[in-house]
């Protein structure tokens, strides 16, 4: 997460996914960092399933650098996201 966290703080970060199973705590503090800089948010599956999509091991966070890849992920999903006010996006 302080990976993903720096990042998105230095405005290299267009998209952050997370998944649903992490512990509130840590999904607090990247919603704050991700809200104060203007980075949207994604909550989606599981830690698992995270994972074995970026070809790894279970990872709570994903941290989408490419502006065009992250506007992919997000019309892709656009219809299960909804707007949920500030800059955040959820998954349901």
């Amino acid at each position: 997460m302080d990976a993903v966290s720096e990042e998105v703080e230095k405005h290299k970060i267009k998209l952050v996914i997370i998944a649903k199973d992490i512990s509130e705590k840590s999904k607090e503090n990247i919603k704050y960092v991700c809200t104060n800089n203007k980075v949207p948010v994604i909550e989606f599956s599981t830690m698992e399933i995270l994972g074995k999509t970026i070809g790894k091991k279970n990872r709570a966070i994903l941290g989408i650098k490419d502006k065009s890849f992250s506007e992919g992920i997000m019309n892709k999903m656009k219809n299960e996201i909804k707007y949920n006010g500030g800059d955040l996006l959820w998954v349901k």
